[in-house]
């Protein structure tokens, strides 16, 4: 059974730049793409840091050229690093290992593929 686990959530302040950290068990196919999915109080779940199965990243709108995934070989999920936090950043941040369909971000069910179970990441 593939498990996720978060960390490097709380709180944070504004313009600071925390990570965000992913551990994966089990065996996850190399046909899914990983990376962070947030919710936003209000909001749905979106995609905002993805690396399909070639390794290319997508990033949402909302943080491009703030947020980073930092590909490491001994890690399923990269890591986050956030940069330039702003008060919009605040929201529970999931790692997963999603299917094809969820790659280019947006909305995932979270009936697809695997989650973590998120970490609360607040900005002030």
């Amino acid at each position: 059974e593939v498990q996720l686990v978060e960390s490097g959530g709380g709180t944070a302040q504004t313009g600071g730049s925390p990570t965000l950290s992913c551990v994966t068990t089990g065996h996850v196919y190399t046909s899914y793409c990983l990376g962070w999915f947030r919710q936003i109080p209000g909001q749905e779940r979106e995609g905002i840091a993805i690396t399909d199965d070639t390794g290319r990243a997508n990033y949402a709108d909302s943080v491009k050229d703030r947020f980073t995934l930092l590909p490491d070989a001994d890690k399923t999920v990269p890591d986050l690093q956030m940069n330039s936090l702003k008060a919009e950043d605040t929201g529970v941040y999931y790692c997963a290992a999603v299917s094809r369909w969820c790659c280019g971000g947006g909305y995932c069910p979270p009936n697809d593929g695997f989650w973590g179970q998120g970490t609360q990441v607040t900005v002030s």
